[in-house]
C-alpha cells in the first residue's frame, strides 16, 4: 500500500456512519467527525492539492454549503480564487444560474455574472458525489463562462453512479468511495 492510499484510508476511518439517517435504510456518510479532526481535516486539503498542485486552475468554485468547507482551503493552498456556488436568493449583484431536476421536483445553483471569463480555469469542489445533480449543474453553470478543469469530492457513493452525468474526459476525483 502506497503513501496516498494509507492516507485516503485515514481520511475514510475519520469519515462516520449513521445508520438510518435522514430515513430509515440510508447509510448517511457524516463528515462532521473529519472536519473536526484538525488531523483529518489537513490531510484531506493535503491530499487533494496533491492531486491538483501541478494543473493549471485559477479559482474553485466550492459548491454551497460543504464544498464551501473544502474549497477555500484548497483555494488558499493553490493559491487560486474561490467562487461561491449558491442556491438562490443568496448572492447579492446579479447572477447566472443552471437548474437541475431533484427527486420531486427540480432546484437551481447560481453565480455572479462577473466571477469568471472565458479563459478562467476551474476545479470544482464539493464534500460529496452521490446522484450527481447538483455537481453536473455546477459543471454546466461553469462551463457557460469558464473552463471546468475537474471536479472534486472527499466522499463518493458509487452504486448511484453520479459521475456517469458527467461529461466524459473531465478529470474526477473522490477521496473516499464507497
Amino acid at each position: 500500500m502506497n503513501s496516498t492510499d494509507n492516507k485516503i484510508d485515514l481520511i475514510k476511518n475519520a469519515i462516520r456512519t449513521v445508520p438510518d439517517f435522514p430515513k430509515k435504510g440510508i447509510l448517511f456518510r457524516d463528515i462532521t467527525t473529519l472536519i473536526k479532526n484538525p488531523e483529518t481535516l489537513k490531510l484531506a486539503i493535503d491530499v487533494l492539492y496533491d492531486i491538483f498542485k501541478d494543473e493549471e486552475i485559477d479559482y474553485i468554485a466550492g459548491i454551497e454549503s460543504r464544498g464551501f468547507i473544502f474549497g477555500m482551503p484548497l483555494a488558499y493552498k493553490l493559491n487560486c480564487g474561490f467562487i461561491p456556488v449558491r442556491k438562490p436568493n443568496k448572492l447579492p449583484c446579479e447572477t447566472i444560474s443552471e437548474e437541475y431536476d431533484l427527486e420531486y421536483g427540480s432546484d437551481k445553483i447560481e453565480i455572479h455574472k462577473d466571477a469568471l471569463k472565458k479563459s478562467d480555469r476551474v476545479l470544482i469542489v464539493d464534500d460529496l458525489l452521490a446522484t450527481g445533480g447538483t455537481a453536473n449543474a455546477a459543471i454546466k453553470l461553469i462551463s457557460k463562462v469558464a473552463v471546468v478543469k475537474g471536479v472534486a469530492f472527499v466522499i463518493e457513493l458509487e452504486d448511484l453512479k453520479g459521475r456517469d452525468k458527467f461529461p466524459s474526459g473531465l478529470k474526477v476525483v473522490s477521496l473516499a468511495k464507497y
